[in-house]
């Protein structure tokens, strides 16, 4: 496994939060042939930083991507400058954000995985690391949104279209990726991570989505405001999915997580006559689903590090912010982003 592995980095503006990854790829041992940060003129020091690290480990290296040409998101083009700019002598292609933190030996099993299952592209869901209340109360929420629209990690679905991916760690056959001209796909795509994914996976390709809590670590986002804003906008998968999946996942999120939590609510405040049977089906049927989310939530318990966080046992009454985390995927399935990560866009 000698040198197989090209790793590419994103990056604008990173420099609070790119030395834990830096650090940890620094770790990564002999498969790993390049580390390229392409980073997208940032003005805070960020290219600075890869060149320190540059000093003790060769591998890594900076590349400043061209302007960003129309009907292009920053992401999926800084990825695909560093697809082109990567080592021919690579197998594989692994995409990684700034804001992650591999273990030692992530990549390396990463790729023995691929290879035993014979996936063509694989992705991991990571550990998400809370800091703050807001975060430990609405975060989960949001997340819930795309369990009950797809398969949890670990279970792969034969219908492209619901394929799920993770671009914080994503694997893919340079082969691959070259036969579907790399991000190309995924030009216009602020998920472009699933975007691209479903695309490999309808040209028949294998794509897989696996658990890796215990290997990867992200801080995506600091506070309830900007995981709101910036994660929220981007979960409706809009631009990887056709508009009737997209209706009709609302209407899933709405009825099994957005209101149940209200109808209940209702039924305490209002006290309506249970003596009739509709009302007291309708009351017992949204007993139950809240009965099965807060068992959701013991499930995607060790997908989160609340070991520092304040206010982490708020983690448990996310279950209450089910409403607005359904609010916040209809408001983005009807909008298009303006700005994205310190870019702006027509």
């Amino acid at each position: 496994m000698l040198g197989i592995v090209s790793v590419v980095v994103p990056t604008l503006n990173e420099a609070l939060r790119i030395s834990p990854l830096l650090a940890g790829l620094s770790q990564q041992s002999y498969e790993v042939r390049e580390i390229i940060v392409v980073d997208s003129r940032s003005k805070d020091g960020t290219p600075d930083l890869v060149k320190a690290a540059q000093k003790q480990d060769p591998r890594f290296r900076v590349l400043t991507d061209d302007p960003l040409p129309p009907g292009w998101v920053g992401r999926p083009w800084a990825l695909h400058n560093g697809f082109l700019h990567s080592a021919e002598g690579s197998q594989w292609f692994l995409g990684m954000d700034a804001d992650t933190v591999p273990h030692p030996g992530l990549v390396a099993g990463l790729v023995q995985t691929a290879i035993a299952q014979g996936y063509d592209l694989v992705s991991l869901s990571p550990q998400f690391v809370l800091k703050y209340p807001g975060e430990c109360w609405l975060q989960p929420a949001l997340l819930m949104t795309l369990l009950y629209r797809f398969d949890p990690a670990g279970i792969n679905t034969e219908q492209p279209e619901r394929v799920m991916a993770n671009g914080q760690c994503f694997l893919c056959r340079r082969s691959v990726l070259a036969a579907v001209d790399g991000y190309s796909s995924a030009s216009g795509s602020f998920c472009d991570d699933v975007t691209l994914a479903r695309h490999i996976a309808a040209q028949g390709f294998k794509v897989g989505f696996l658990d890796g809590a215990k290997v990867l670590k992200v801080r995506m986002y600091e506070g309830a405001m900007e995981t709101w804003k910036e994660w929220g906008r981007s979960l409706d998968l809009k631009d990887a999915s056709p508009r009737a999946q997209i209706w009709g996942d609302l209407w899933l999120l709405s009825a099994v997580q957005g209101l149940p939590l209200l109808v209940v609510l209702t039924f305490v405040l209002l006290s309506p006559p249970l003596y009739a049977s509709p009302p007291l089906l309708l009351l017992g049927l949204n007993v139950f689903l809240l009965v099965i989310r807060f068992a959701m939530l013991l499930a995607i318990a060790p997908s989160y590090d609340r070991t520092s966080a304040k206010g982490g046992w708020l983690f448990w009454l996310s279950p209450l912010a089910d409403p607005l985390a359904v609010l916040r995927i209809f408001l983005s399935a009807f909008r298009t982003p303006r700005e994205w990560r310190g870019r702006n866009y027509s």
